[in-house]
């Protein structure tokens, strides 16, 4: 994974997109459906239909980032909220692309002693 800067704000993008979108037309529906700045370097995450699929934009004060992940087993964890964003933060963001529940990220052992 990447490392992301600890001042990025990340958003997902409620709802579906078309996959088949690259970064400029995924930069026009930041703008216009997020109304946010594709170029502020935040990272703007999105969700295909079948949920298996997310694709991230982000502007690195250089240049255009678009970043793809698709789950081979299971569905991304996504806000039921559609036509808005939602923030969340980088490290739950790592779960979400990890395919955890990023909302409620449960420990599944934990040692009661060590050796």
């Amino acid at each position: 994974m990447i490392a992301i800067p600890g001042n990025v704000r990340v958003w997902l993008a409620t709802g579906y997109t078309d996959m088949r979108r690259g970064f400029p037309s995924l930069a026009l529906q930041v703008q216009e459906v997020l109304h946010k700045d594709p170029l502020s370097g935040h990272l703007f995450v999105f969700r295909g239909r079948r949920s298996d699929l997310v694709k991230a934009i982000w502007h690195d004060g250089q240049g255009a980032c678009l970043f793809t992940k698709r789950l081979e087993r299971g569905k991304f964890i996504w806000p039921s909220v559609t036509g808005e964003s939602v923030t969340i933060s980088p490290a739950q963001l790592s779960y979400l692309l990890s395919g955890i529940d990023w909302r409620n990220p449960q420990e599944t052992h934990r040692p009661t002693r060590v050796g």
